[in-house]
């Protein structure tokens, strides 16, 4: 059912922690595979290493087909080189997972406006820019009577969803990226394509920099490892599919535990045929709670149905 045999597939930030589990599974299923990643740190500082030959190599070696994009995901040119290297190597392109991302987390009150931009730079419109160009190069193969069958996964996650605390930037920016999830589904659907989204929990370098979170995921010996970074890869495995209908879904994903996510909802109405006063509204509104609602981290939650207790 999720065969990928003959399928073209980007995965940005492709050569470590989710994204390399993305792209070797991707490529064990039958899918040629362009591996992004510009080598940086967890924090987006320049690193001299080649993570994502590294991946091609171990593809390659498996007797997958793979290539190497080493570039930022941010950058508007850089990008369409990206979806240019994929259609001009593999003969197309079918299937893009936006994944790379970085972390500089603080809180708001110590927050630079250089830790801003540096995190809505890579996630927002680092997802943005190979969705732009892909989705352009889909618009014409459509518009030219080719049949399109083709799927994005977009990396969101619990922060954006939840809202964790100490991670403004990044929490805006996945959320962001979920409502871009949505648009895009349906913008991009008379083409052909679908659009879906994860919010993933895993032991990554990523994760393992957040305070606290190094030493509840730390690999577990002998038993199922709830936090493994490979859980998260058969998800994008299916999304990618061909034979997946899904389109403007975004899934919470952590160890064995699949949650179907929806964005906001209205929880209680308050209506009258006619505006209401500040007054009224002081009346009306008196019994909602003061303060936000309480804050569930993704790992308490996980422990919680895992029925952890240390």
């Amino acid at each position: 059912m999720t065969d990928l045999a003959g399928q073209t597939a980007i995965v940005t930030g492709g050569g470590r922690g989710l994204g390399r589990e993305h792209a070797l599974l991707l490529a064990a299923r039958g899918a040629q595979v362009v591996v992004n990643d510009n080598g940086a740190g967890p924090d987006g500082s320049t690193d001299a290493a080649t993570p994502a030959d590294e991946v091609v190599a171990e593809i390659r070696a498996a007797g997958g087909s793979a290539v190497a994009h080493v570039g930022s995901v941010s950058d508007w040119d850089a990008a369409k080189r990206m979806i240019d290297l994929a259609v001009g190597t593999f003969g197309g392109l079918d299937i893009l997972v936006n994944n790379a991302g970085i972390l500089r987390d603080r809180t708001i009150v110590n927050m630079s406006e250089a830790e801003w931009d540096s995190v809505m730079d890579v996630h927002l419109k680092g997802h943005f820019c190979p969705l732009r160009h892909a989705a352009a190069y889909w618009r014409e193969r459509s518009k030219a009577g080719h049949e399109v069958r083709a799927s994005v996964i977009n990396t969101s996650s619990p922060s954006g969803l939840r809202g964790n605390p100490g991670q403004v930037n990044y929490a805006t920016a996945k959320g962001g990226i979920a409502i871009m999830t949505l648009v895009a589904a349906r913008e991009l659907e008379r083409y052909g394509v679908r659009v879906n989204a994860i919010a993933p929990v895993a032991r990554t370098r990523l994760t393992m920099a957040a305070p606290g979170f190094s030493d509840v995921v730390s690999e577990e010996a002998g038993g199922f490892d709830q936090w493994a970074p490979e859980n998260i890869s058969p998800l994008v495995a299916y999304l990618a599919s061909p034979a997946c209908h899904l389109s403007g879904q975004v899934f919470s994903v952590v160890g064995g535990h699949v949650g179907l996510q929806q964005s906001w909802v209205e929880a209680e109405p308050f209506d009258l045929d006619r505006a209401w006063t500040a007054e009224e509204l002081a009346t009306a509104l008196a019994h909602v709670p003061a303060g936000p609602p309480p804050f569930v981290s993704s790992i308490q939650a996980q422990r919680a149905r895992t029925g952890a207790t240390s």
